[in-house]
């Protein structure tokens, strides 16, 4: 009896180590980030190309317009705040920017294909870092050959490309531009095209010895206020929750085959971190527990204005029937819509707790981790 009490004791004390060890499994301590995407993770990038994002963006966390298309944070923000580094600059920011902790090539309205909305699509945003890349290198060689007081403090060390963390948020503009300009059933038969191109820019990074990545799928384009409103067959074809049903179909079609091609990227990167993140399900939860998780109507966004024809982007007015219309609410934190399609500041903040512990990620590990999980492993 005594011997089986000892196994069964030995037994518990290994399984505590065990876990134990997956419990304080070390962080990755990521040098930088370098993120591709869209308006879901531009901090600049649109302001510096083009016209810079207007009042009342940027009012609730920086008391400003700072670039990105929302009251304050995105994710991005807030996946860099978790690793403990400093705000991306946008690769296009030619004054103030730090490139220190990496670059962000993301620009509002960009696609995985050419032309969307934006000149910006992936394959250029590739090209954008493959340049700065090889501009950081090569200006670091010439510093160390002519000087060593000559440091360059703004960008980043040369290693730091394989360590860094590379982040894609990128596809919903691909969805959306389609089922403006075509049918849903030419949307989904697009998919592989599209996901062809997104594959390709992984193996051009991993062969420019990147590593690590984390990836987000689309979210649920048919639950964007701004969707909803422009649909034309509504109430027809909402689901329970307000969202289009058959524009989220494709979402979640396009979602499950890129879980597939990021299944083949392991095997074919057999020295890759690859993170697949379930954004889409993060934000269909929060959408239609909305007043749970103590927003209001997800329906309902804070700043603009679209009824009837008439159309007022945030950060205009204009007065209709005597009424002016197009400011800011007063409290952006009971919205999830910052202005039909983009998220707020709290919105992202709820978002960003809820997948950067690996709740929602594929492998289930938390963002400081995400490099441990390599795909030889898996």
């Amino acid at each position: 009896m005594m011997k089986l009490v000892v196994i069964v004791l030995s037994g518990i004390l290994y399984l505590g180590l065990v876990l134990g060890e997956i419990n304080e499994e070390k962080e990755c301590g990521f040098p930088a980030i370098y993120n591709f995407g869209d308006s879901n993770s531009d901090t600049g990038g649109k302001s510096a190309a083009f016209h810079e994002v207007q009042p009342p963006n940027g009012e609730t966390f920086f008391n400003r317009p700072f670039g990105r298309v929302c009251d304050g944070r995105l994710i991005i923000d807030l996946i860099a705040d978790r690793l403990d580094l400093q705000y991306l600059s946008a690769y296009l920011d030619s004054i103030g920017a730090d490139f220190r902790n990496g670059a962000n090539f993301a620009t509002v309205g960009s696609s995985i294909l050419p032309g969307g909305y934006s000149p910006f699509y992936l394959g250029v945003q590739i090209s954008q870092f493959l340049q700065f890349k090889k501009r950081t290198i090569n200006l670091t060689i010439t510093n160390s050959k002519w000087s060593s007081s000559k440091v360059n403090i703004n960008i980043p060390k040369p290693d730091d490309f394989s360590k860094a963390l590379y982040t894609f948020d990128i596809g919903q503009n691909d969805l959306s531009y389609g089922f403006q300009h075509s049918h849903e059933a030419q949307v989904r038969a697009s998919i592989p095209q599209i996901l062809d191109i997104f594959t390709q820019a992984i193996h051009q990074l991993y062969i420019e010895g990147a590593q690590n990545f984390w990836i987000h799928n689309t979210g649920p384009i048919g639950c964007l206020p701004y969707s909803v409103i422009s649909y034309p067959l509504k109430p027809r074809g909402l689901d329970a929750t307000g969202c289009i049903e058959s524009q989220n179909e494709v979402a979640r079609e396009f979602n499950k085959q890129l879980k597939d091609r990021i299944s083949h990227l392991r095997k074919e990167l057999t020295h890759s971190a690859i993170t697949y993140v379930d954004i889409y399900s993060a934000k269909y939860k929060l959408i239609s527990t909305a007043k749970k998780q103590g927003f209001g109507d997800p329906m309902k966004f804070c700043c603009g204005w679209y009824k009837n024809g008439y159309e007022v982007a945030c950060g205009q007015t204009r007065v209709v029937n005597g009424t002016e219309y197009g400011k800011a609410c007063s409290d952006p934190t009971k919205y999830i819509s910052w202005d039909g399609i983009h998220y707020t500041d709290a919105a992202n903040v709820w978002l960003a707790n809820s997948i950067l512990n690996g709740s929602f990620s594929d492998p289930p590990i938390p963002i400081e981790q995400s490099c441990t999980h390599l795909s030889t492993r898996v």
